[in-house]
C-alpha cells in the first residue's frame, strides 16, 4: 500500500466513525448559535474529537484544521495537514433534515491528496485520491456531460443570513432563469459530491469555508469535473469562493453569467 492509499483508508475510517457519532447524537443534543443562524452542537464537537483521535493517532505529526472551537494544530511532517468539517449541514441536522455529512481532506501546501465525504443517513461514502479517481462506496464516479445551463441542475449556497440586495441573491436569480433547475440543499460537501456523481451539473458559492469544500473539491476534479476560484483562476483553499461544473463549456457559461450579474 502506498502513502496515498494509506491516507485514503484512514480518512474513510475516520469519516465513518464520526458519522456514527452524529447518528448516535441525533435528536438528543442541544444547539447554540455561533453567529446568526450558525449553529453548533455537542454532536459537532464529539464527531470532531473522534476524527482528531483517529487521524492523529495514526499520523501524530500531521497538522489538523477543523471547524469547531478554532481547532488548529500545525504540521510537523512536510506540510501535511488534515482539513475537517465534522458536520457539514448543521442547520439540516438540527432540524432533522437528512442532508448532512462528515468531510475530511488531506492537504499538503495547498495540494489536496485525499478526501472523504460520508453521508451517514444514506450510508454513502464519497472518496477520492490525487490521480486515482473518485468513488462512491467503491464504485467509480464520473461527472455528467452537461455542456450548457439549459441542461443543467445547479446548486448554490448562501451565507447564514441573506439580505434582499445581496450579491448571492442576484446571482441565484440569474442562474435560475437560465438553468434547467436550481437547488439550495444546505451541505456544501454533499453538493460537490453530487457534482462528482453526476447528480448535479454545477455548484457555486461565495460563502463557504475551507473545511466545507476541501474534500469535495478533490472529488469533483478526480471525477472529471472543473472547479476554480470564483474569478476563474486556480482554486485557493484559503479563499474558498468557487465555481464547479461537470464540463469546461458549462463552467465557462456559468462563470460568464455570474460575472455579468455581479457587475450589474
Amino acid at each position: 500500500m502506498d502513502a496515498i492509499d494509506g491516507y485514503k483508508t484512514v480518512c474513510e475510517q475516520a469519516a465513518r466513525a464520526a458519522g456514527e457519532v452524529l447518528l448516535d447524537w441525533a435528536g438528543r443534543f442541544s444547539a447554540r448559535e455561533k453567529g446568526p443562524s450558525d449553529l453548533v452542537t455537542e454532536a459537532d464537537l464529539a464527531a470532531q474529537e473522534t476524527i482528531r483521535e483517529r487521524l492523529l493517532g495514526v499520523f501524530p505529526k500531521h497538522g489538523f484544521l477543523a471547524e469547531e472551537q478554532n481547532a488548529q494544530i500545525p504540521s510537523q511532517e512536510d506540510g501535511l495537514r488534515w482539513i475537517v468539517d465534522p458536520l457539514d449541514g448543521t442547520m439540516n441536522y438540527v432540524h432533522g433534515v437528512p442532508n448532512y455529512a462528515v468531510s475530511i481532506a488531506l492537504e499538503q501546501r495547498g495540494r489536496l491528496l485525499a478526501g472523504t465525504v460520508f453521508d451517514p443517513v444514506n450510508r454513502e461514502c464519497f472518496s477520492a485520491a490525487l490521480g486515482q479517481g473518485a468513488w462512491l462506496n467503491g464504485r467509480p464516479l464520473k461527472a455528467s456531460t452537461a455542456s450548457s445551463l439549459s441542461q443543467a441542475l445547479v446548486a448554490a449556497s448562501f451565507p447564514a443570513r441573506v439580505q434582499r440586495n445581496d450579491r448571492e441573491v442576484a446571482d441565484f436569480i440569474e442562474v435560475t432563469t437560465r438553468a434547467q433547475g436550481t437547488r439550495r440543499m444546505g451541505s456544501s460537501a454533499l453538493n460537490l459530491c453530487y457534482v462528482a456523481a453526476g447528480r448535479f451539473d454545477a455548484y457555486w458559492s461565495t460563502s463557504t469555508k475551507t473545511w466545507d469544500i476541501a474534500a469535495g473539491a478533490l472529488l469533483v476534479s478526480e471525477a472529471g469535473g472543473v472547479i476554480t476560484s470564483y474569478d476563474g483562476g486556480p482554486l485557493d483553499l484559503a479563499r474558498p469562493q468557487f465555481i464547479a461544473a461537470a464540463t469546461t463549456n458549462l463552467h465557462q457559461e456559468l462563470c460568464e453569467l455570474l460575472h455579468r450579474a455581479t457587475s450589474v
